[in-house]
C-alpha cells in the first residue's frame, strides 16, 4: 500500500506519519510506501519505506515524483492556517483551494488504483455558531476565507467520488491540542498556547474569556479518527461524504482549573478579543450521530484531554 501525506512535517501530519511508520500497515494491508510531502523537513527519513518531498504540494513536477508510484491512500493535512489565510487572501486561496483541487484532480487522473484521500477540513465551515445546540446536519455558513476554501474543497471532493474518480471523505476537525508554542497563523492558537504557558509557570492573557466554550481534541484522538476513516467503506459514508467528528465541549474555565491542578494558574489573565471569541469561543453544544454511529469517538474528559495533551508535549 502506497500512503501519501501532505502537511507531513506539521504538528497532525508528523504525528499521523510517526503512528503509520511505527505500525508498518493499515487495515491489515502492509504499507510499502510512505510518502511524505511539505515545504521543508528538519531531518532525513529514518525509515527505509519513507520518502520525503520537500515543496509545493501542488507543483507538477513534485506530484509527477510523487505519483510515479500510483497511491492507494492520501491522508490531505496541508493547508494556510485560518489566523494566516485571512491576512493573505491570495496565499490562501492557492494553498486551501486551489492547490487542494490540483492534488485531487492529479489524483483522480491515476488510472488504477483508485485512491482513497481522507482530507482534513474544519469547523471553521460553520463560521459564528451562536448559542443553540449544533447538529452535524447544520448548514455551514463560513465567515472567513479559510472556512470558504474548506467547504469549497468539501463538495468537490464529494463531486470527483460521485463520478466514480475519487473515493473521497471529509472530517471537519476542532482544535487540536497541544500545538507547538512557535506554530503560528492559528486564530485558535489560545488553544494550545494555555497549556504550555500554564506548565512553564509563565503568563499568558487569554484572548477569551473564561466563560468561553471551545471544541477540543488531542492529537491521539485526532489520529484514531483519521485512521479510522481511512478503513470505512463507501457503503458507511453520508451523502456529502462529510463527517462532523465528535468533540470535547469545555469552558476555558474548566479546561484551566483541570491545568491548575498539575501546574497552578499564576500568571492567567483574561484579555478576550471579540473576534477570537466570536469564531472560536462560543462553540454551543454539538450533536453527531452519525459521526458516533460510525465509529469516531472524542476524548472522554478534560482529564483525558489534558493526560494526552502533556505526554505529547513531553515528548516532542
Amino acid at each position: 500500500m502506497h500512503i501519501l501525506i501532505t502537511g507531513a512535517a506539521g504538528f497532525v501530519g508528523a504525528g499521523l506519519a510517526s503512528r503509520l511508520q511505527s505500525t508498518g500497515q493499515l487495515n491489515g494491508a502492509a504499507i510499502t510506501r510512505l510518502s511524505l510531502v511539505d515545504r521543508q523537513f528538519d531531518a532525513a527519513p529514518s525509515n527505509p519505506l519513507t520518502r520525503r518531498f520537500s515543496g509545493d504540494f501542488a507543483d507538477p513536477g513534485l506530484l509527477d515524483a510523487v505519483l510515479a508510484t500510483p497511491v492507494d491512500l492520501a491522508f490531505h493535512l496541508a493547508s494556510v492556517p485560518g489566523g494566516l489565510a485571512e491576512r493573505d487572501y491570495e496565499l490562501g486561496r492557492q494553498v486551501n483551494l486551489l492547490a487542494t483541487l490540483a492534488l485531487a484532480g492529479r489524483l483522480a487522473a491515476q488510472a488504477a488504483p483508485k485512491a482513497r484521500l481522507v482530507f482534513a477540513s474544519s469547523v471553521a465551515v460553520y463560521g459564528e455558531m451562536g448559542s443553540a445546540p449544533l447538529h452535524e446536519s447544520t448548514l455551514p455558513r463560513p465567515v472567513t476565507s479559510y472556512g470558504t476554501h474548506k467547504l469549497m474543497a468539501e463538495l468537490m471532493l464529494a463531486d470527483l467520488s460521485r463520478r466514480g474518480m475519487l473515493d473521497a471523505r471529509s472530517l471537519r476537525l476542532p482544535g487540536i491540542v497541544a500545538r507547538p508554542p512557535a506554530e503560528s497563523g492559528h486564530g485558535s492558537a489560545f488553544m494550545s498556547l494555555v497549556f504550555h504557558r500554564l506548565a512553564r509557570g509563565e503568563p499568558y492573557a487569554c484572548p477569551v474569556g473564561a466563560d468561553a466554550s471551545c471544541w477540543w481534541m488531542s492529537l491521539n484522538c485526532c489520529l484514531d479518527n483519521l485512521l479510522h476513516a481511512a478503513s470505512l467503506d463507501d457503503q458507511a459514508l453520508p451523502p456529502g461524504r462529510v463527517f462532523q467528528l465528535p468533540v470535547l465541549r469545555l469552558a476555558m474555565s474548566e479546561l484551566v482549573q483541570a491545568l491548575g491542578k498539575r501546574f497552578g494558574t499564576a500568571g492567567l489573565t483574561y484579555r478576550p478579543d471579540p473576534r477570537i471569541e466570536a469564531l472560536f469561543g462560543r462553540q454551543p453544544a454539538l450533536e453527531t450521530p452519525s459521526a458516533l454511529a460510525a465509529g469516531f469517538l472524542a476524548d472522554a474528559d478534560a482529564d483525558a484531554l489534558i493526560t494526552e495533551a502533556l505526554n505529547r508535549m513531553e515528548h516532542a
